[in-house]
């Protein structure tokens, strides 16, 4: 199976990284889609990408998991409402989503938060956007409810540890292990997740 990572103009590029990489390194492909397969998009750093693969040819079925990546275009206008759509049809079908920032706020809007256990930048980013979900708010680093993962913009390392072991990269301690690595710096965690 793999794991698909969209990808559309202004998308935060440092957010999705250590869950990329490392679902990757641990057997997990990740394939890029985007609005369209054969026009680049810019991501907030610069970045150039082809996606692989055009939003309209994603099917649940052919996936483990959806990367939602915060970006300028969810707070601006209807230009990523497609992707928000597409997390609604792989929740309901069973199949993970993960989004962080923006993101958030773009499946707020589509109504994906109203039910379930989420997080965001803060509060009231979210209340902003109209939704119903407002009672299931946590004010932590990222949440896990079921299929749906969720963290704010700062939280790149804790949103990629849900990620992790929402796949079964990393389980128990090695993941522990890891999440110290990355956001902790502690340099026996090193030893433990190599070990």
């Amino acid at each position: 199976m793999t794991v698909h990572l969209a990808v559309y103009d202004t998308f935060a590029d440092w957010e999705t990284g250590h869950a990329t990489a490392w679902l990757a390194r641990t057997g997990h492909p990740v394939r890029t889609v985007g609005p369209a397969a054969d026009k680049p998009v810019t991501s907030i750093g610069g970045l150039r990408v082809l996606p692989e693969l055009a939003l309209d040819e994603l099917r649940p079925e052919d996936s483990e998991l959806l990367v939602l990546p915060g970006a300028d275009l969810w707070d601006t206008g209807d230009d990523l409402t497609p992707f928000a759509r597409k997390a609604r049809e792989f929740l309901a079908a069973g199949v993970p989503v993960a989004a962080i920032c923006g993101a958030t706020a773009g499946l707020a809007r589509e109504g994906l938060l109203d039910d379930r256990k989420h997080t965001s930048a803060v509060s009231f980013y979210l209340a902003a956007t109209g939704y119903a979900g407002g009672g299931n708010y946590v004010d932590t680093d990222a949440v896990t409810d079921g299929d749906l993962i969720t963290a704010g913009p700062t939280e790149p390392v804790a949103f990629a540890r849900e990620v992790l072991g929402r796949l079964g990269a990393f389980e128990g301690a090695r993941l522990d292990a890891w999440y110290r690595l990355f956001h902790d710096s502690d340099p026996a965690a090193y030893e433990e997740l190599n070990s």
